[in-house]
């Protein structure tokens, strides 16, 4: 799954990375090193400017919440648990369906967290000893330092108890894809830790590589076979994963200092 992710990177960087056309200063977002569901994050969308006569989409570098909320949903509740949709499913679950045909996104990031037991905890379980499991995280992130594109999808809903011209009448949302984490060997790994994504978890983002920006992001591409083939994992051995403090268990805690590498797990959750 994606509950957690780093994304640091400025505006004006993304906008050369992405080709962006399009972004309003008054949307910058400062770097955050432990983004949330519901936090405010940037995403990259191919969309037709409001108001323009022109029709062609233009891509643009958005500011969305995480937490998608479908057109049809009566209430905004739902949305922080919507941040993960499954690609293997995307295509015909109602609260994703609508949105994967035609408002596709790019999530950037610099990479995920994700949580791991420590075995001895695992050994404590197994045993039937009711100790609360102390979890190691471990960042995934591109082993070339490169941007970590997630494959996301957003949605508008409209808030009926305000009036048309209320700033917060419409909300614009979006969901992270995961997909099943691979089993092959990290590009780089923690000599005493994970050896494969599938070891840290089971489900990991769907990292989009730069050949499927374009069609991932076109919203004229509606055909759901097309668009099915784009969902499939990336080529494997592109990732490395290291162990991190627990500091960045506290969605209250922020900063770079969240994505230092330890030299092992902290005592107490050996992988």
């Amino acid at each position: 799954m994606c509950g957690r992710y780093a994304a640091s990177r400025r505006p004006e960087d993304l906008a050369g990375i992405f080709e962006i056309e399009k972004w309003e200063p008054e949307e910058r977002l400062e770097p955050d090193y432990n983004v949330a569901p519901t936090k405010e994050v940037y995403a990259v969308l191919d969309r037709p400017l409001k108001d323009a006569e022109d029709p062609k989409p233009v891509r643009q570098l958005r500011k969305l919440k995480w937490g998608l909320v479908p057109s049809w949903s009566k209430t905004p509740e739902g949305g922080a648990r919507m941040i993960n949709a499954r690609a293997e499913t995307v295509h015909e679950k109602p609260s994703y369906r609508r949105a994967f045909g035609s408002r596709r996104c790019i999530l950037p990031a610099d990479g995920y967290y994700e949580w791991v037991t420590g075995k001895q905890e695992r050994d404590l379980e197994v045993e039937g000893r009711k100790k609360r499991p102390r979890k190691q995280p471990y960042f995934v992130t591109p082993a070339d330092g490169s941007v970590f594109a997630m494959a996301g999808l957003y949605e508008f809903w409209r808030d009926k108890t305000l009036p048309d011209d209320h700033p917060q009448a419409w909300w614009v949302t979006c969901s992270v894809i995961t997909t099943e984490a691979e089993t092959t060997p990290l590009a780089v790994a923690p000599a005493d830790g994970p050896h494969a994504l599938s070891d840290i978890h089971p489900r990991m983002p769907l990292m989009l590589t730069p050949d499927r920006w374009d069609d991932w992001l076109d919203p004229a591409r509606t055909d759901p076979d097309a668009l099915t083939s784009l969902l499939a994992p990336p080529p494997a051995g592109l990732m490395r994963a290291f162990p991190v403090s627990t500091a960045v268990s506290n969605v209250r805690n922020n900063g770079p200092e969240l994505l230092k590498e330890l030299e092992a797990p902290e005592e107490g959750t050996l992988f």
